[in-house]
C-alpha cells in the first residue's frame, strides 16, 4: 500500500514537471523535444520557393516539405510531410493572385491543424494594398477583406504573426483582427544602398507623385540628398497628367523611388517630367515589381530610364531580371527581422 502511494506521488510529480517545464527544459537527456533549441521549419507557397531556398542557405531553418498536386478540375491537393508537433513554422507567400492567396491560407491552416506551436507568415507582397479605402459608395475595401481572411487562420498555441514588406499604406497592418500580430517591415536599408550604388552621393531622390513625397523626403534626409516630386492630375480612371515638378533637377542625376511598379504608366510620366526639367540621368528603384506582360518592355523602350533596381518580393521581378532590371534579395532582411521577434 505504501509502495503504491509512493508510486502515485512520483507519477504526479512527473506529470506536473511535464506540464510546467518539459517544453523549456535545457537538459539534453530529457525525453521530450525542446522547441527552444529546435530550428523553425521553413515552408513556402509554390511561387515563393526561390525565397525559401535563399533563406534555407542561412542554416537557421529546417526544410519544410510539401507535396502539391493539381487535379484536372483545377482543385489543389497539399500534404505536409514534416512532423509538426511542438515545432515553430515559418511560411512564405505573397497574396499575388487569388490562387496564391488561397494556397497561403490553406497551408497556414494545415500547419496549425497539425500541431505547430507558433506560426509566422512572411508576406513579401500584400496584394490589393492600393484598395485600402472606399472612395465611391459601394466599393469593397479589398485590402481589409484580405486581412480578415488571414486573421481567420486558426491560432497556434504560441500564436500567429504576419510580417509584410513596404506596404502601400502604413496603416494596413491595423486591418488584421483577433490574436494575430501584424508587423510592417521597411526595406529602407536596401533602398538606400541601391540608390547610392546607382548614383553615388550626389543626386536627387524623387517620387512619382506627391502622395509618396513624405516617405521619399524621409529617405532623402537619411541619405543627405535633395528630394523632389511631381504634381499630377488624374484625367480619367487610368490616365494622369503631370502639371509640374517641385524642385530644381537641372543637370542632376535623379533616382525615382516608388513602393511598387505595376504597368509603369505613372513612372514614365514622372520620368518624362524630370527629363524635361533638365535631369541628366534617371534611375528607378522600387520594392515591388508587379509589371504585367509588356510593361518592362514599354519602360525600357521609352529611353528615359538608365536602369531599374527591384527587390524580389514579387516573383515577377525574379522572372524579368536582366542587365536593365537588377533584382536584389530581401532574404537577409526577413531573416534578421524574424530573429528579432
Amino acid at each position: 500500500m505504501r509502495k503504491n502511494k509512493e508510486k502515485n506521488r512520483n507519477t504526479r510529480l512527473i506529470i506536473g514537471f511535464i506540464g510546467k517545464k518539459s517544453l523549456f527544459s535545457q537538459s539534453p537527456t530529457f525525453p521530450f523535444p525542446n522547441p527552444l533549441v529546435m530550428k523553425p521549419l521553413l515552408f513556402s507557397t509554390q511561387k515563393y520557393d526561390y525565397l525559401r531556398q535563399e533563406m534555407l542557405q542561412t542554416g537557421a531553418y529546417e526544410e519544410g516539405r510539401i507535396t502539391h498536386k493539381t487535379f484536372p478540375d483545377g482543385e489543389h491537393y497539399y500534404r505536409i510531410e514534416n512532423d509538426l508537433t511542438h515545432q515553430a513554422a515559418v511560411l512564405i507567400g505573397g497574396t499575388i493572385s487569388e490562387n496564391d492567396t488561397l494556397e497561403l491560407y490553406d497551408l497556414a491552416c494545415g500547419l496549425v491543424g497539425y500541431g505547430v506551436r507558433e506560426l509566422t507568415l512572411l508576406v513579401p507582397f500584400f496584394g490589393y494594398s492600393t484598395m485600402e479605402r472606399a472612395v465611391k459608395k459601394g466599393e469593397v475595401v479589398t485590402a481589409k477583406t484580405r486581412a480578415r481572411l488571414l486573421s481567420s487562420i486558426p491560432q497556434a498555441s504560441y500564436g500567429n504573426q504576419i510580417v509584410m514588406v513596404d506596404l502601400h499604406v502604413t496603416g494596413l497592418q491595423h486591418y488584421f483582427e483577433g490574436g494575430i500580430k501584424a508587423f510592417h517591415l521597411y526595406a529602407k536599408p536596401l533602398i538606400i544602398k541601391a540608390a547610392k550604388d546607382l548614383a553615388g552621393s550626389n543626386f536627387v531622390l524623387a517620387s512619382t507623385d506627391a502622395g509618396r513625397a513624405k516617405w521619399v523626403e524621409s529617405l532623402a534626409n537619411d541619405m543627405g540628398v535633395s528630394a523632389a516630386f511631381v504634381y499630377k492630375r488624374r484625367s480619367s480612371g487610368s490616365d494622369t497628367q503631370i502639371t509640374g515638378v517641385n524642385a530644381d533637377v537641372k543637370n542632376q542625376k535623379v533616382v525615382l523611388y516608388d513602393d511598387m511598379i505595376r504597368t509603369g504608366g505613372s513612372l514614365l510620366n514622372a520620368a518624362q517630367a524630370y527629363k524635361e526639367a533638365g535631369a541628366s540621368q534617371i534611375f528607378v528603384i522600387a520594392t515591388h515589381g508587379v509589371l504585367p506582360q509588356g510593361s518592362i518592355e514599354k519602360i525600357q523602350n521609352s529611353g528615359l530610364i538608365q536602369k531599374i533596381i527591384l527587390t524580389n518580393t514579387h516573383p515577377k521581378a525574379v522572372e524579368i531580371a536582366s542587365d536593365f532590371v537588377e533584382v536584389r534579395s530581401i532574404s537577409t532582411l526577413l531573416h534578421d527581422f524574424i530573429q528579432s521577434l
